[in-house]
């Protein structure tokens, strides 16, 4: 697996594409973000191809195994996923399932012979993503976290800037991801299902990306919790995360998450100078924005950037690792980082203390 080799690509439009060479990926978990989201992104994926889906509901991906061009043999339930290792058309697993399984296909995976892509968080706790990065060690296989915003050019400037105070050094960075979720039977409300609530769903792109924007660690962290009493959904799970992440260098961030406000994406970098600036949308799949305050009472020209879709962006990466035998940019390090983040974040708010990291 993983070695450079010409296959036709499969897409709708196959009649168009010249040969390419491509890697091949499985995707297990077929809901609602790889309908929407995945299967389209590979249409922007000259190097990479869907070659294999995997799901209990076989009715529900024969039309997509149709109209994506992979052949009924390359279709899998999760009970004989590890008949995969024999599928030479299959160099990627990309993980799209509740976070409570992102372990076990993981290491299934990996023992099969095949890299992996797995969605954030990489796993329900600092132990499960510390197992999975141990079996790709084991078996020599890439792991890499989808993080889209990594990837994402309008975020690369914005880093930029933090990285040489363009508009003064960065003292205050505030960041907020929330989405009104109405479905009390949401997976990502069940504990053991999820690992936790907000937090690990929305208030991780807070996490990530700020330690991203940074490009150090925080050195401690401040939390508190909040769950409408009587809300069902809450019960297992909290509603509300706020919190914030310090840096060495005096750096604060104030972030906050929710499961139960109107949905709102976006972040702001305060600086010493004369200027924020940052973004809203930000953490969307597409329609992103950038921000910019005035300058000295003028108004500062906000960068033309180019939209990418971000799933593709992911996907070209992974394969170009694969390709090329390199490193993911967000391996399964990474992932473990903001673990261990979250696992303090959620300490703090159990004792309504600082917790050192």
């Amino acid at each position: 697996m993983g070695e450079e080799i010409t296959r036709p690509s499969t897409m709708t439009n196959k009649s168009q594409q010249p040969a390419v060479r491509q890697v091949g990926f499985a995707i297990i978990g077929i809901g609602e973000l790889t309908e929407s989201q995945l299967l389209p992104a590979f249409e922007h994926c000259p190097a990479a191809r869907v070659t294999a889906l995997v799901s209990d509901d076989l009715e529900k991906i024969k039309p997509l195994a149709e109209k994506y061009g992979i052949p009924e043999d390359s279709l899998y339930s999760y009970d004989d996923f590890d008949r995969i290792a024999d599928n030479e058309d299959v160099d990627v697993v990309y993980i799209v399932l509740p976070n409570a399984l992102h372990k076990e296909y993981t290491i299934r995976a990996a023992k099969a012979g095949k890299h992996i892509l797995c969605e954030k968080p990489m796993a329900s706790s600092v132990e499960e993503a510390g197992a999975m990065i141990e079996a790709c060690k084991k078996y020599d296989k890439k792991l890499m976290v989808a993080y889209r915003i990594q990837y994402e050019p309008h975020h690369k400037v914005i880093k930029e800037w933090v990285k040489n105070d363009v508009f003064g050094k960065v003292k205050i960075i505030e960041a907020f991801n929330s989405e009104n979720i109405d479905d009390p039977t949401q997976w990502r409300f069940k504990r053991e299902m999820a690992g936790g609530g907000v937090l690990m769903d929305l208030g991780i792109y807070c996490v990530n990306t700020i330690r991203y924007l940074k490009g150090a660690e925080p050195i401690w962290v401040s939390a508190n919790t909040y769950s409408t009493p009587g809300d069902e959904r809450f019960e297992e799970v909290e509603e509300t995360m706020l919190f914030q992440l310090g840096f060495a260098d005096g750096t604060v961030a104030t972030c906050g998450s929710s499961y139960g406000v109107h949905n709102t994406q976006r972040y702001r970098c305060f600086t010493a100078g004369n200027a924020w600036f940052g973004m809203d949308p930000a953490f969307s799949y597409d329609g992103l924005n950038i921000e910019i305050s005035a300058i000295e009472g003028k108004p500062f020209p906000v960068p033309d950037v180019i939209s990418e879709n971000q799933f593709s962006l992911l996907i070209n990466h992974m394969a170009d690792c694969v390709l090329h035998n390199k490193e993911p940019d967000t391996p399964g390090a990474e992932g473990l980082k903001d673990h261990v983040v979250m696992k303090a974040l959620y300490e703090s708010a159990k004792s309504l203390k600082r917790v050192q990291l």
